[in-house]
């Protein structure tokens, strides 16, 4: 894929969409679902925990927050400037300082969004463990996009969108996760084959396979937990 600097910014009318599982509404226009960029910076370094059946704090702790450190969050209206996320700007963070961890759930599975990306893979399994189901995302700023799946404390895959081919690896995935590529679909850029995955794939597949078809102002609509981290 080329880099992030010689990737031009997409318009609505240079890209196509086929996402089965996303109505035009929960994506944004490059295809990146719309309540992960509302809350994201705007050069996102950020990461995105999903885990079944395990609440908002138990997942903050796993992930090694402090409990004590543990706030009701109720978002921000906007972003006070183009480098912090509304999860920050909650928290009354400097960006660059610390990062700032978002935790809520709906229906059975719980989201951690890290503003920062100081959370990762390496966590995935921990979040999995004692027969849970989990998946985790991360995008940086070179456009690097992976997404790591376990279930039961054992990793199941790790994909690098770079070496992607869904013709090839759907059929050798995890049935769950299987699905959530295939409701993720594909976003046709023009600086990318027609069916090659885009960079947010990873991001629209986590957020399927957790039904996390929402906004941000869904997100208004239920508790949710902000801490700094580290």
């Amino acid at each position: 894929m080329p880099s992030v600097e010689d990737t031009p910014a997409p318009s609505e009318a240079s890209l196509a969409m086929s996402t089965p599982g996303f109505l035009p509404n929960t994506l944004d226009s490059q295809g990146s679902p719309i309540w992960l960029s509302e809350l994201a910076s705007e050069e996102p370094n950020h990461t995105l925990h999903v885990v079944h059946d395990l609440e908002p704090a138990q997942a903050l702790e796993v992930l090694g927050a402090n409990p004590r450190s543990f706030q009701p969050c109720e978002l921000p209206s906007a972003k006070p400037d183009r480098w912090s996320s509304l999860p920050g700007a909650a928290l009354g963070i400097e960006p660059g300082t610390s990062a700032a961890l978002l935790a809520g759930r709906i229906g059975a599975w719980t989201f951690v969004y890290d503003d920062s990306g100081f959370t990762g893979h390496d966590d995935t399994t921990s979040l999995s463990a004692n027969g849970r189901a989990a998946a985790t995302s991360m995008y940086s700023i070179n456009a690097d996009a992976s997404l790591t799946y376990a279930v039961d404390g054992t990793e199941l895959a790790w994909i690098n969108v770079d070496d992607l081919n869904l013709k090839k690896d759907l059929p050798g995935m995890p049935d769950a996760l299987r699905a959530a590529f295939r409701a993720a679909g594909t976003v046709e850029h023009d600086y990318l084959e027609p069916g090659q995955p885009d960079y947010d794939i990873c991001m629209r597949a986590v957020c399927a396979l957790a039904s996390l078809f929402c906004t941000v102002e869904d997100l208004h609509r239920v508790p949710l937990l902000v801490t700094p981290f580290g």
